[in-house]
């Protein structure tokens, strides 16, 4: 079978491989319909993910339909449509039953999908521990509208859910990329006072306008992000701020943004480690919340969606054959033409 695969630091490659087969009684085997390409699967490429395996199948965002579980499975049946969750976790150990399953102790705990064991840029993938990996499609749902729930809309579900968000709030989210729009959509679920985006990207500003007009949105090239966010709260800072974007830059943005004793929640990922001036942030008392998605809601997710209450598919500006897989992910690295979102079509 076909599959995009991670060679050494820098080189991704479409090969063929044996279509996986199950190996322990919890597994199921999905063939995969869609699947997308992810900034962290970019993060393996260029080397920042230091727990990732050279010679897996690279890819954590897919939909599909079941072709075969094991003995042990008892959620989903072959020719089920099912959404593929990023995270791998057994639901048994302390963190998996108080929701923590990024926690994950089992030693395939976390996002083991694409990183430490083979993913979904293929034709199939093995899902171990499947009663807990995959969530059956609502028959209303298309597979474009459920190709971000396992994901990137977990991941924004998440942030919203932990930056304990009050009807009186004003939020400030930091990056409109594909995940900061997601977190948008979250955000606007818990029916804040007010919600300030931080974008520099011309096309994503105007994209968060047409799809999102109940937000307010600036560019920190052309305002000043700690003036304009106090101009729009009362000159006291966001009550909540939600940092998405990932640079140095964005990071101190986070904090000099927020409010005293406002909750600061750190959703990117870095290439490298950031600091905390403390001696500078006396007397702020903040709560950072700092990233992990628990991607155990994905039940409600799909629930939204097919209430019409989600909707991401205009995040998806371009879709591609695997064949073509290689250009796709040079238009999503080179960020051309628009492109927000790449679907893969299997």
């Amino acid at each position: 079978m076909l599959a995009y695969t991670y060679l050494e630091k820098g080189t991704f490659r479409l090969t063929d491989k044996p279509k996986p087969v199950l190996r322990e009684p919890g597994d199921a085997l999905v063939r995969v319909t869609l699947s997308s390409i992810c900034t962290s699967d970019l993060h393996i490429k260029h080397g920042s993910v230091p727990r990732a395996v050279p010679g897996i199948t690279v890819g954590h965002e897919m939909v599909g339909v079941v072709e075969s579980v094991g003995p042990g499975v008892r959620t989903v049946r072959p020719g089920d449509r099912v959404s593929v969750n990023v995270e791998t976790f057994c639901g048994e150990c302390f963190f998996c039953r108080h929701g923590y399953v990024n926690n994950c102790t089992d030693p395939s705990g976390g996002w083991a999908l694409g990183c430490r064991i083979d993913g979904g840029q293929a034709e199939y993938v093995r899902v171990p521990y499947a009663d807990q990996g995959l969530t059956k499609i609502p028959e209303s749902v298309t597979d474009r509208q459920a190709l971000f729930a396992g994901d990137i809309l977990a991941t924004g579900y998440w942030a919203a859910r932990i930056s304990e968000i009050k009807p009186d709030d004003t939020v400030l989210i930091i990056g409109a990329g594909p995940t900061g729009l997601c977190t948008l959509a979250c955000v606007l679920l818990k029916k804040p006072e007010k919600v300030i985006v931080c974008e520099t990207d011309e096309r994503r500003i105007a994209f968060v306008r047409k799809h999102y007009p109940q937000a307010l949105v600036f560019d920190p090239r052309s305002e000043d992000p700690e003036s304009f966010v106090r101009s729009h709260t009362r000159h006291r800072g966001a009550d909540v701020v939600l940092e998405v974007a990932g640079t140095e830059k964005t990071f101190e943005m986070a904090w000099k943004c927020a409010r005293p004793n406002a909750i600061v929640t750190i959703v990117a990922l870095y290439d490298r480690p950031q600091t905390l001036p403390l001696p500078g942030m006396y007397g702020k008392n903040l709560t950072f919340k700092t990233g992990g998605v628990d991607g155990c809601d994905c039940d409600a997710i799909l629930k939204l969606i097919g209430e019409g209450k989600i909707d991401t598919t205009p995040l998806i500006t371009h879709t591609y054959p695997l064949e073509k897989i290689e250009e796709a992910y040079e238009l999503f690295e080179e960020k051309r033409d628009g492109v927000i979102k790449v679907a893969v079509r299997v």
